[in-house]
C-alpha cells in the first residue's frame, strides 16, 4: 500500500534491522532524551511532495534490486553531535538516479551530493560532542552495514510518522 498524505514526506534508506540496533543502542545513550524522538535512520531525501503518486512508484521500481552492504568508515564530531559515516559507491549511483527521477520536486538540500551518515547524538554543546567524539574514536574499526530497502515518512514537525516500505528483492 503507498499513501498519498498532503505532509511532505522523507524518504531513508532501511538498514538490516540487527545493523541499526547497535546504532539504536548508541542514539539512546547519547541523544538528548527531550529530542529523540527517532530511532536511528540514514535520511537520502529531507522533503518531497506527499500528493505525488509517482514518488512511491519511483522507489518500488529502484527496490527491485539486492541488498548490498556499506562501510561504516568513520565517526564525525559535527559541532553539536556525532554521526557514524557510510560509503558505498552502490548507495551513490542508486541515490544520483532516484535525485533525476524526483528532479521537479527536489529541495536544494536533496539536490547536494549524498553525504550518507547516521546520526547518534545532536543538539548538545561542542564540549559533549568532542568527549563522544574522543571516546568513540579510541576502539572504532570499520565496519559493514546490509541496505535492504527505502522507506517514507510524514514530517509531523519533531516526530516522523512511518507510511510505507520498499524491500530490496533479489
Amino acid at each position: 500500500m503507498h499513501l498519498l498524505q498532503p505532509k511532505p514526506i522523507i524518504v531513508t534508506l532501511e538498514i538490516a534491522p540487527s545493523d541499526m540496533a547497535v546504532f539504536n543502542r548508541l542514539r539512546e545513550a547519547h541523544f538528548p532524551g527531550h529530542a529523540n524522538y527517532l530511532q536511528a535512520h540514514v535520511t537520502l531525501f529531507h522533503k518531497l511532495p506527499g500528493m505525488e503518486s509517482s514518488i512511491p512508484e519511483v522507489l518500488a521500481c529502484n527496490s527491485r534490486r539486492p541488498s548490498f552492504s556499506l562501510l561504516v568508515d568513520g565517526i564525525v564530531n559535527f559541532g553539536t553531535g556525532i554521526a557514524y559515516t557510510l560509503n558505498s559507491p552502490e548507495l551513490q549511483e542508486l541515490h544520483a538516479g532516484l535525485q533525476a527521477a524526483f528532479d521537479p520536486w527536489l529541495v536544494r538540500q536533496d539536490r547536494q551530493p549524498l553525504r550518507p551518515h547516521i546520526t547518534i547524538q545532536n543538539k548538545v554543546t561542542a564540549f559533549k560532542a568532542a568527549q563522544l567524539h574522543a571516546q568513540l574514536k579510541q576502539a572504532f574499526v570499520p565496519f559493514s552495514i546490509m541496505a535492504t530497502g527505502f522507506a517514507t515518512w510524514a514530517y509531523l514537525r519533531g516526530p516522523w510518522k512511518a507510511l510505507d516500505r520498499f524491500m530490496f528483492t533479489e
